[in-house]
């Protein structure tokens, strides 16, 4: 390909987009060396992210709008087509059309029932491009789906620009990734650093290539503890990547210097309780050295700090099991263990302006603290406290994780009687903050933890 000079280019689209979208037909009448359109507009659009230009549907250039995105928050309820396509097209490179069936489809369950063995009992994940793909075949639809929904998440209190720089730490196949890149609008400009060292960057890649026009990418292939990267970002995002880290805490903390004042820390974990404990202990060690929570745990009182144990995660409806994965589950004895269609997980945004979604400090003179939740038992008190969790109970009375940041172990709200003025509880969101009004206070010596006993004469209602 013939080269364009690129400080021309760059002189030219700078002035241009100052008065008109920049058109390559016409960055080529200012070219001191004549060029082909096409090989104008390819360079413009390796430029893009330092010019700030999203491409339209025309082939002109035109300034990424500033401010936050807006993104639907909708139900994310299977894998793109597109996407899909990219893992078939790998497996059958790989290992032919037969991919799901004998040895190669044994080898693929059998780095499934590794990996996720290995999730569980805590040990060192390793990869090979079998475990990469099979990993993908296994995670990349539900873990899509959770960065579509954290993507949301973040965008609904305005945590995701419309010009956005990320910074993926242990970025995998790609799945959150993906899921971030859609949620995003078309005029939206993306410019997205992947760190991950092990051969699953070689899906990433080819996912990658699926993307919109407007996202850019860039896969760093060295190891968290040792990758170095330049400018600030937006977001730094950690997807199911901590409980492989050694220090989990200290590589996080490393890349504070690179995310921007207003940016946000995005760690996400597995629902299970292994890995979801173990992020809020990050996210509790992170926060002693200086880093403010930001959502969805909450610190409703001033110096006050939680100490339970802090087991929470959001559940999302099922994602649907593409024809991959369904492939080589039926090929299986147990076809449901290679079937994951489940979207649950655990989540912490923090950031370093001190910035709270609910910037709330409570007054013992109104609300009981949780932390005091011994005093209580048996009496009814009002609290306010955050929602950080789904329906726990198996068929029996609702049960709800609530938390004000101060509480020393598990408290949970259980409504043994429904009424119209204490329906907010079960209709409240996750990390929804509410106020209870004379709820019961029990203690639970079975699991160690305090009830809130939501009947008829409870008032609930949500906040903000």
């Amino acid at each position: 390909m013939t080269l364009v000079d690129r400080d021309e280019l760059r002189a030219n689209a700078k002035y241009l987009r100052e008065v008109r979208p920049v058109d390559p037909e016409e960055i080529c009448e200012y070219l001191s060396e004549p060029r082909h359109p096409a090989v104008v507009r390819e360079a413009l659009r390796e430029e893009a992210v330092g010019l700030g230009l999203v491409e339209r549907d025309d082939g002109s250039f035109v300034p990424v709008e500033e401010g936050p995105a807006r993104v639907d928050a909708g139900r994310v309820s299977s894998l793109p087509a597109r996407y899909a396509r990219v893992v078939e097209d790998l497996l059958v490179d790989a290992f032919g059309p037969d991919w799901h069936r004998g040895e190669s489809g044994g080898a693929l369950r059998e780095s499934v029932r590794r990996l996720k063995e290995d999730y569980y009992r805590g040990n060192d994940v390793t990869y090979d491009e079998t475990a990469a793909l099979g990993y993908a075949v296994y995670h990349l639809p539900d873990y899509y789906a959770v960065g579509r929904y954290v993507a949301a998440d973040l965008a609904d209190d305005g945590l995701l620009p419309r010009d956005c720089r990320v910074l993926d730490v242990g970025a995998g196949v790609g799945g959150p990734f993906l899921g971030v890149a859609d949620a995003l609008p078309d005029d939206a400009l993306l410019d997205y650093h992947a760190v991950e060292p092990n051969p699953a960057a070689g899906v990433l890649d080819a996912l990658a290539a699926e993307t919109d026009r407007n996202v850019h990418v860039t896969v760093h292939r060295e190891r968290a503890e040792d990758v170095t990267v330049e400018g600030e970002f937006d977001l730094v995002t950690a997807f199911s990547v901590l409980s492989e880290l050694d220090d989990p805490v200290a590589v996080a903390d490393s890349f504070r210097d690179v995310l921007a004042d207003d940016g946000t820390l995005v760690l996400v974990a597995p629902a299970d309780r292994n890995t979801s404990i173990q992020l809020r202990e990050v996210e509790r060690e992170l926060e002693a050295d200086g880093m403010t929570v930001y959502a969805p745990a909450v610190r409703l009182w001033d110096g006050e700090r939680p100490t339970d144990r802090g087991w929470s995660f959001v559940e999302k409806p099922d994602v649907e099991a593409p024809g991959f994965q369904r492939r080589l589950a039926e090929a299986a004895e147990r076809p449901s263990e290679f079937l994951n269609e489940s979207v649950k997980y655990s989540y912490s945004f923090l950031r370093t302006d001190g910035r709270r979604r609910h910037d709330v400090s409570l007054s013992e003179s109104r609300y009981a603290k949780l932390a005091n939740a011994d005093d209580y038992v048996t009496d009814r008190v009002n609290l306010v406290a955050a929602k950080l969790s789904d329906d726990l109970s198996e068929d029996g009375h609702p049960l709800y994780k609530v938390s004000d940041g101060s509480e020393r172990e598990d408290c949970y709200a259980v409504c043994v009687n429904r009424t119209a003025l204490n329906r907010d509880l079960l209709g409240a969101e996750y990390g929804d903050l509410l106020s209870f009004e004379s709820v019961l206070c029990l203690r639970n010596e079975d699991e160690g933890a305090y009830n809130f006993v939501v009947d008829e004469d409870v008032v609930v209602d949500r906040l903000g």
